[in-house]
């Protein structure tokens, strides 16, 4: 629900990471509250919107959510075009998923938006007994590349919420709202051009 008179951001956010990290079922435990053990790989991209209640402001996502194989990269800038946010996705369970995700961040940074807020988020912390990749590589490679970390489990819906809200902010405050008030200066001119051509 968007309060009343709260300034509005719309944001296109955009998802990207290997096939079967996840990036469908994070979207839809956000936005429905679902989440299914067997989700169909996605063919090219899905398109979801979802509007978050800040108290500076409500953000309207638009949130593309892209193919993980291989075969649908070429299509990826596409998608992330323009996006002021991007989700970079890899499986806790799959060091080979980090790897790519580094390569989307790479990516991300020689054709993304300059001010895009990203983060790199480690799904799938349910399995944690087969946890290919640590906390901490995640965290420094966040770290050393600007981007904020966190790890998430779309099945137990762990830190979904908080994830979206994060972004949500950190888009508020890259969007500071305009000062209300006049502008005494062009008031000033207008004023003492009407003295000027109505004198005489």
């Amino acid at each position: 629900m968007t309060r009343p008179g709260n300034r509005i951001i719309q944001a296109k956010l955009v998802l990207l990471g290997d096939m079967g990290t996840g990036k469908t079922s994070l979207v839809l435990r956000f936005i429905k509250g679902q989440f299914f053990d067997n989700q169909e790989p996605t063919i090219g991209a899905a398109f979801f919107t979802q509007i978050l209640s800040l108290a500076e402001a409500t953000v309207k996502f638009d949130i593309w959510d892209t193919a993980g194989q291989e075969r649908y990269h070429s299509l990826a800038p596409m998608y992330y075009r323009g996006a002021a946010a991007a989700i970079i996705m890899y499986d806790i369970s799959s060091m080979d998923t980090f790897i790519r995700a580094k390569k989307w961040v790479q990516e991300l940074q020689r054709q993304g938006n300059l001010n895009m807020v990203m983060a790199l988020v480690a799904n799938k912390s349910d399995l944690d007994s087969k946890r290919e990749v640590q906390n901490e590589e995640g965290e420094q490679f966040a770290q050393e590349n600007g981007m904020f970390f966190t790890e998430t489990s779309a099945k137990t819906a762990y830190n979904i919420n908080e994830l979206f809200y994060e972004i949500a902010k950190r888009l508020a405050r890259a969007h500071p709202p305009k000062p209300a008030g006049v502008n005494l200066n062009n008031e000033t001119q207008s004023r003492t051009r009407k003295l000027f051509c109505c004198t005489g």
